[in-house]
């Protein structure tokens, strides 16, 4: 099988409301500016390395939180090539028949829209494969996703590339398929949700207590702090879980029982319920957290409203850019 890693980076609309939606064929949640792969060899060795900026059509100026995560400025932004070079680049580099293995599936989400964007051909795609499932099934892990950070701890690899760097992130995610089963792996591939919603029986009581369903759940760390955590690039800035366009918050609240929420705004899928809650090693006393999302609905955005509204009460004249509120403890059913 012919294997490459691949990692995308994109850029946004300034604005979910702006007038270059109008001006846009498809629905776009975000244009490539950076392609990185590494091939896989049959040995799982890594192999040759593939990287190249692109310069987007329509999200021309670079959106605070990709600067803030990928470090992107304008310059850079301006001086890619276009996407359909990138793409022929990039396409003779992995060949026929490829497999692409990615963290995750918003890259692939991506890869998609730009390709029909640019009305080029994708058949020469075998197929995608999403190595956090794989990686899951083989640690003993749930549905709960793993970040890249997560597994290369796990497995004791050291971080030697820049993170949020395409080529960087494909290359320490290529560094964690090394130390997978693939063999195994693409043979249980199509059975890995179910067997790791199996390990999840605390589902069973959710949906027993009416609890709303998880979109999405990531996990990140370690941070020295929860205001860290809260202010990182990383947590802060959740992909709607239905398109894998950057969403809009508005500011983190204590929901009362250790626990932090935000409201989140997608142009195309509309409102979301993000929440953090945070877990520390014993051993090691490092802090870890885990963002949920939820879709909003009423009750969960007046629970919001209520406890921000709290928050202001209390904080007045006394906070500063980014505190976060304590607030009295209640239990919502999310």
């Amino acid at each position: 099988m012919n294997f490459v890693v691949v990692d995308f980076e994109w850029n946004q609309a300034m604005r979910s409301d702006s007038s270059i939606f109008n001006h846009i064929p498809i629905r776009l949640t975000g244009e490539i500016i950076e392609i990185g792969a590494v091939k896989i060899n049959a040995d799982l060795t890594l192999g040759e390395e593939f990287t190249v900026d692109v310069r987007p059509v329509y999200f021309r100026r670079i959106h605070h939180t990709v600067k803030k995560i990928t470090g992107f400025d304008s310059e850079r932004l301006s001086n890619g090539v276009s996407f359909p070079e990138a793409f022929a680049r990039f396409r003779d580099f992995c060949g026929e028949d490829v497999i692409f293995l990615t963290w995750g599936n918003d890259d692939k989400n991506i890869f998609e829209q730009n390709i029909i964007l640019h009305d080029l051909d994708w058949d020469w795609i075998n197929d995608w494969i999403n190595l956090q499932l794989i990686y899951n099934v083989q640690t003993g892990g749930d549905k709960n996703q793993k970040s890249l950070a997560e597994a290369m701890e796990h497995f004791g690899i050291e971080q030697t590339r820049t993170a949020h760097d395409a080529l960087g992130d494909a290359y320490n995610t290529a560094l964690v398929c090394a130390r997978l089963d693939m063999k195994e792996g693409m043979r249980t591939y199509d059975d890995a949700p179910r067997i790791l919603a199996s390990r999840m029986p605390h589902i069973v009581k959710e949906i027993e207590n009416n609890a709303p369903d998880v979109l999405s759940h990531d996990g990140f760390g370690p941070f020295e702090t929860k205001a860290a955590a809260l202010t990182d690039a990383e947590v802060s800035a959740p992909l709607c879980p239905h398109c894998g366009g950057l969403m809009e918050g508005i500011k983190w609240v204590n929901q009362g029982d250790g626990r932090y929420m935000n409201l989140y705004t997608c142009r195309e899928h509309g409102s979301f319920l993000v929440r953090v809650r945070f877990r520390k090693e014993t051993e090691s006393g490092e802090l870890y957290a885990n963002r949920l999302v939820y879709a909003c609905d009423e009750e969960m955005g007046a629970f919001y409203r209520e406890k921000s509204t709290q928050a202001r009460r209390r904080g007045r004249g006394r906070r500063t850019r980014g505190s976060v509120s304590s607030l009295p403890r209640k239990q919502p059913r999310f």
